[in-house]
């Protein structure tokens, strides 16, 4: 195993396919001679050539537009978006297109097509560049939605959507790029499957449900929990569709109650999905009701100090899970 980051991580897992596989090509704005707007391609176009890594104008339905046509030519694309924002420009290929196609023609075509997206806010890139839309495109059936949050994951689960033959959208928060983590030796082939989560840290006494880059501040939440003897299970889902709601009710079986931790919106979100799948097949071991740790319900502010409360942090889990596990909270409070 080695240490690497996140963004070296992505770029070793489209290297690795683009060699494994002559079919596999990348698209995208400013992907080639720039590298990338997060520096994830930088290197791709001198192994590879013009032919397989295409610079596009500045026009995503034009992205996933010849994405898609190629995915059902026979070739296996992966488009970058500069931004998930910017996916709403191309919103009707995705949901009318490319989430519907094989099921229109009856299973007959494939459409192995990857669409990565930065997503999320904190680096101060105002309202129109900081938002997690994955609840939106989640909602559609025909596409998988899928948000790692560690180097292993983000170089796992994108050689496995790239193999994949449905369209698979793959949200990177701006965030993680930075971030570090144990991925094994080139040499060493590995993947990570789409459609299960993962545990991060056992517990007994909660749940945190949670997903992206919010899976490491929880995880600093159940460092925190830990000082007053409260043992808090973190579930990573890493995939927001499908979901891995064994995982899930495994975990809620055990600890008997739960909180969702998610960086976006609260109202008709992901998190609400959530919970409400762990109520209709989990109520039954609950013993408090369900918290749920989101962003602010607004548009994300460009001040540095505004962004900063308009988002979710550690001490916002800790005190959702102090809120229904009052006995810990009573003897640490003496």
């Amino acid at each position: 195993m080695r240490t690497i980051t996140y963004r070296d991580a992505l770029r070793e897992a489209i290297s690795e396919e683009m060699r494994r596989d002559e079919r596999v090509y990348i698209l995208g704005e400013d992907i080639a001679g720039y590298g990338g707007t997060y520096s994830v391609t930088k290197g791709l176009f001198e192994d590879f050539g013009e032919k397989r890594v295409r610079d596009t104008p500045l026009a995503e339905e034009v992205i996933i537009g010849t994405a898609l046509g190629s995915a059902l030519t026979g070739l296996r694309p992966i488009a970058e978006l500069m931004t998930m924002n910017f996916s709403l420009l191309a919103s009707d290929q995705i949901v009318n297109s490319a989430a519907k196609f094989r099921y229109m023609f009856g299973g007959q075509p494939s459409l192995p097509l990857v669409i990565r997206m930065p997503a999320g806010g904190g680096a101060q890139r105002g309202a129109q560049h900081s938002q997690t839309l994955e609840s939106w495109f989640a909602h559609v059936p025909g596409l998988k939605v899928v948000m790692p949050a560690t180097p292993y994951d983000a170089k796992g689960m994108l050689k496995t959507a790239i193999r994949d033959d449905d369209p698979v959208l793959f949200i990177e928060h701006e965030l993680l790029y930075s971030v570090k983590g144990e991925v094994p030796d080139e040499a060493e082939e590995y993947t990570v499957p789409l459609n299960r989560g993962i545990v991060r840290r056992e517990g007994s006494d909660i749940s945190i449900v949670t997903f992206s880059r919010m899976v490491h501040i929880s995880l600093q939440a159940a460092e925190e929990l830990a000082k007053d003897g409260i043992a808090a299970e973190v579930i990573d889902i890493r995939s927001i569709r499908p979901v891995d709601l064994d995982l899930i009710l495994e975990s809620v079986r055990k600890t008997n109650r739960v909180v969702i931790a998610e960086e976006g919106w609260k109202y008709f979100g992901t998190g609400q999905g959530l919970a409400a799948m762990i109520y209709e097949h989990g109520f039954d071991w609950l013993d408090a009701p369900i918290q749920h740790v989101t962003g602010k319900d607004v548009p994300m502010p460009y001040s540095k100090i505004l962004e900063r409360a308009a988002l979710p942090t550690r001490d916002d889990v800790v005190a959702a899970v102090r809120a229904i596990v009052p006995q810990r909270a009573a003897a640490a409070a003496r």
